[in-house]
């Protein structure tokens, strides 16, 4: 399913917030939902339980120039505090963590890998590089080549694995 820009009749992603092609709103702030991320209870054989782990608390988005927009949730990560940003998922014994842990989105179950992509942040261009992950990094449905930058422009879209971000680059 795809929404049609109001703007320049540009086929964007559903669950796009702007305009792939022209950079227009989407949507209206009272036609933005969220949903609620489920915390689910993983029983262990000796009868304990683990949580899902919880979300870190979130940064003024106004303060970054990339965020990633989570398309299921509605949720807004902001790229903040360096130039290079290594997203993935967390787990149980890894000793190289991601800087973005998709881990609160389902990470594991979309095929999202430990260490999946990096993104680059400079003066004058923002580059996506697939790290050799498992199931594969895609931008505006192209699959990436491992190890090879690719340019990341406000409001590509991005597959990991299958998981959806929409890059929100801040156009000053």
């Amino acid at each position: 399913m795809t929404v049609q820009c109001p703007n320049c009749a540009h086929e964007n992603f559903d669950g796009a917030l702007f305009c792939a092609e022209c950079g227009t709103k989407l949507i209206s702030e009272d036609g933005l939902s969220t949903a609620a991320i489920r915390a689910t209870d993983t029983s262990k054989g000796d009868g304990g339980e683990q949580a899902a782990p919880i979300p870190p608390p979130p940064v003024q988005t106004s303060d970054a120039f990339v965020s990633l927009h989570v398309v299921r949730t509605g949720q807004i990560l902001p790229l903040v505090g360096r130039e290079e940003f290594t997203i993935g998922r967390v787990s149980e014994g890894q000793s190289i963590l991601p800087d973005v842990d998709l881990t609160p989105f389902e990470a594991y179950s979309q095929g999202v890998s430990r260490l999946h992509a990096t993104i680059r942040v400079a003066v004058d261009q923002i580059m996506l590089i697939d790290l050799g992950s498992s199931n594969g990094t895609r931008l505006n449905n192209d699959r990436l080549q491992p190890h090879r930058e690719y340019e990341l422009r406000h409001g590509d879209m991005l597959s990991l694995g299958r998981l959806k971000l929409q890059a929100l680059v801040r156009q000053d």
